[in-house]
């Protein structure tokens, strides 16, 4: 049983690492090159371009995220529950552990509450409490759910995996269907759709490399306590003080991004 389970997540793990490449290209493609070159076209030219472009780009985008969700979740199964690896060693499930998988799926309906409520409307408030909460469940992972270092990474990494795929086919793709169809018609496509496309986009792509520091988790064990002064019971400090690392890395992708021009 052991080795057929170990050719599953051989397999497993080929396809999601595939998925996500598919997944995660497109998304930087979406946000650090088309996006500023369509600004660059004028009424006519997106009139012909985006229609045949995005719909295309958005196929590959909206599976390689559905196949990228699927494979991962089964390769949390066969890794981190079938094997134990989750919880600490010498530690067992309890009833936290349940809870805290329980949270690492369900946190997308408080994170799509949160930035569809009026406090969203300052984007900078929205996203220091999004922050707080995060920290909050991180800290949660590593104590009530007797979590490892790696299994508190790939529940962080799970928990923003769910929250860009929900984006992807539950708020980015319908908002697109509407905006290229509005487009392909020579009308203006409505603006609220134009900004939650645009929003969400741009948060999976500030989640994407904190998410892609989770999945090499058990490679980056410096970080899981002993050194910088930290200790093995409070690792998590290292993970969300790197979270926000990766967001500025991103931020200056996106200022790069709008520097680069055609020739």
């Amino acid at each position: 049983m052991g080795d057929i389970s170990a050719a599953f997540e051989a397999l497993f793990r080929w396809m999601h690492v595939f998925a996500g490449i598919l997944w995660i290209g497109h998304l930087y493609f979406f946000n650090f090159v088309n996006g500023q070159f369509e600004g660059k076209l004028d009424g006519g030219t997106k009139k012909t371009v985006i229609p045949e472009l995005r719909p295309r780009a958005l196929f590959w985008f909206r599976w390689g995220a559905a196949w990228t969700w699927v494979t991962g979740v089964l390769l949390l199964g066969i890794v981190y529950y079938m094997n134990g690896v989750a919880v600490d060693t010498n530690k067992e499930f309890t009833a936290g552990t349940i809870v805290m998988i329980a949270v690492t799926f369900l946190a997308v309906l408080l994170y799509d509450f949160l930035f569809k409520s009026p406090l969203a409307q300052n984007i900078k408030v929205a996203s220091t409490v999004a922050y707080v909460l995060l920290a909050i469940v991180v800290v949660l992972f590593a104590t009530f759910g007797n979590f490892s270092y790696r299994g508190t990474l790939i529940h962080t990494g799970a928990m923003f995996g769910t929250i860009m795929a929900f984006n992807v086919w539950f708020r980015i793709w319908p908002a697109q269907q509407k905006i290229i169809k509005a487009i392909k018609e020579g009308t203006a496509p409505d603006a609220n759709l134009v900004k939650l496309a645009g929003l969400r986009s741009r948060q999976n792509t500030y989640l994407s490399l904190p998410l892609l520091w989770a999945m090499v988790g058990q490679h980056t064990t410096y970080f899981a306590g002993g050194n910088l002064g930290i200790s093995s019971k409070y690792y998590w400090i290292a993970w969300l003080a790197l979270i926000p690392v990766s967001w500025h890395i991103i931020f200056q992708c996106y200022k790069k991004a709008g520097k680069v021009s055609g020739f």
